[in-house]
């Protein structure tokens, strides 16, 4: 569990660094965002054949933080939604 947590804190901070700009989100987003990452890519990677969902592989791991990327980006979309709507 704790490594489960570890990971996805990893992933979220990865994808954080990856995605241009700035992000206005916490650490407990960013620790969120990295477990939903991590679990998506553990289920991609597990479609793939790789291993489970909560087994560490390369391919699970780069699936995790590109899913995580991605999920910024959606959190940013969402919340710059809702800033420009008030």
């Amino acid at each position: 569990m704790i490594g489960f947590l570890v990971a996805g804190l990893v992933i979220g901070a990865l994808a954080r660094l990856i995605k241009p700009r700035k992000q206005n989100l916490s650490l407990l987003a960013t620790l969120g965002l990295g477990l939903v990452g991590s679990l998506i890519g553990g289920l991609i990677a597990q479609l793939f054949g790789t291993g489970g969902i909560f087994e560490l592989n390369i391919i699970g791991f780069v699936l995790a933080v590109i899913a995580a990327v991605l999920l910024i980006g959606v959190a940013e979309e969402v919340t710059g939604r809702n800033k420009n709507a008030v």
